[in-house]
């Protein structure tokens, strides 16, 4: 059980794998249509690989909250790991080798992307267990900004040396990310089972079912993942359409359009540093409250904005805004959530936030073929005016305060056996959430 106030080495362990392997699955994201690219001028071939990318988490993000809430969590990412280690060295063998063919391209990215929905699933309902309710604000920080480093920073141009040394350096570079990952889980100490009796003796629709009717039943968590769903649709409609809007209205050319993702990636650095301290200082009820104008305020600021510095200092905001809502949304999740039911009301989130990125991506370009390039951007504007009367009161400070008063510690069924100097902890514990 933990006892102290402080992030400890076994979180270290956590922070550095998930940091690790977002490195290398960034690495593949770049690499692999620049792979495609090589191979073919098709674009229905070319898209395929974001198609293919995104198709898992609409299918296994649902059952694969469910594997975590029945195995151990640990081990579960371990095994993930390794396996997607196996298959990006057969995709590097065969990219270096000569005998890569595009279909097996797509069969391992549906691969690693189903491993990716198991491996976030599995580590976001491992926190709890190994950070003390305190400082839960300050880990998923330190989580965002790791993610926000390796993957939004680094492995973009990282991924681009790598391919232009050879078309399979990215894949086995990012075999050895996940390889390092899953040895640093390893190092993870303590047993992190859900449920130690008979896990699994009930059908996978009862289980599922169970996960969604309690996520029904909270307000404050229902109400926010179906507003992040709302607003992640027009927001991938919007940024599915960035770089023409860079191009057209803000007059800048491929360099620029990298700047301006810069900027959002700059701001949610910024944002996942200082996320638990301004948090605590401004509370998660306004953190919640100025994120819903932010996302009115930067929709409108698309539709209107011709000059790009303004866009780019609002970008930077909106990625501060993107990392205190993760941090937020994500901590209250973990302090509200029963442990055994971790995985499995994560995975609801994912499977809305997926939803809502394809919707998006198909409506950006519906709405901008027909109505012009801004209709995005002002049809975003409007749903985030409604999402955000629609929800204001119900992110009040008493009720927001309340739950986390009435959140009980983590530290029952998913707490590790082993406490923070190795010493059985005690089995006598409540199981409290």
């Amino acid at each position: 059980m933990v006892t102290g106030e402080r992030l400890d080495g076994r979180f270290g362990r956590l922070w550095a794998a998930t940091t690790t392997s977002a490195l290398g699955s960034g690495l593949s994201t770049v690499a692999a249509p620049l792979l495609v690219s090589t191979r073919t001028d098709d674009p229905l071939l070319v898209s395929g690989a974001f198609a293919t990318a995104w198709l898992p988490w609409l299918l296994f993000a649902l059952p694969g909250g469910i594997l975590v809430d029945r195995v151990d969590r640990r081990r579960l990412m371990i095994v993930v790991d390794w396996l997607r280690v196996g298959a990006l060295a057969l995709l590097g063998a065969a990219i270096a080798g000569g005998f890569m063919t595009i279909p097996l391209l797509y069969a391992v990215l549906f691969g690693l992307n189903t491993g990716e929905i198991v491996f976030r699933t599995a580590s976001q309902a491992l926190v709890p267990a190994v950070v003390p309710p305190a400082r839960l604000e300050r880990a998923n920080g330190w989580l965002v900004g790791g993610s926000t480093v390796a993957q939004g920073m680094l492995a973009g141009p990282l991924g681009g040396f790598l391919f232009v040394l050879a078309a399979s350096a990215p894949f086995f570079a990012n075999a050895v990310t996940y390889a390092v990952g899953a040895v640093l889980v390893a190092g993870i100490a303590g047993s992190y089972r859900p449920d130690p009796v008979a896990p699994g003796t009930r059908s996978v629709r009862a289980e599922l079912l169970e996960g969604v009717r309690w996520l029904a039943g909270q307000r404050l968590l229902r109400t926010m993942a179906v507003l992040i769903g709302l607003l992640n649709v027009t927001l991938t409609a919007a940024f599915a359409l960035l770089v023409l809007l860079a191009e057209e209205r803000l007059g800048l050319g491929e360099v620029g359009y990298g700047v301006l993702l810069a900027c959002m990636a700059v701001g949610s650095l910024v944002g996942s540093l200082i996320g638990d301290r301004l948090i605590g200082w401004v509370t998660a009820t306004w953190t919640i409250r100025v994120g819903l104008l932010t996302e009115v305020l930067m929709h409108l600021l698309l539709a209107v904005s011709t000059d790009a510095w303004l866009v780019g200092a609002g970008l930077v905001l909106f990625g501060v805004h993107g990392a205190l809502w993760g941090i937020v949304a994500v901590s209250l999740r973990q302090r509200l959530t029963p442990p055994r039911l971790l995985g499995r009301v994560g995975s609801v989130n994912l499977f809305v936030v997926a939803g809502g990125n394809c919707v998006g991506a198909l409506l950006g370009g519906v709405l901008a073929a027909r109505f012009g390039l801004t209709a995005p951007y002002w049809v975003g504007f409007v749903v985030a005016v409604l999402v955000t009367a629609s929800t204001w009161r119900v992110f009040d400070r008493a009720t927001v305060s309340r739950a986390y008063a009435s959140a009980p510690p983590p530290e029952g069924e998913l707490r590790s056996r082993v406490d923070a100097v190795g010493r059985p902890s005690d089995p006598s514990v409540p199981n409290e959430r």
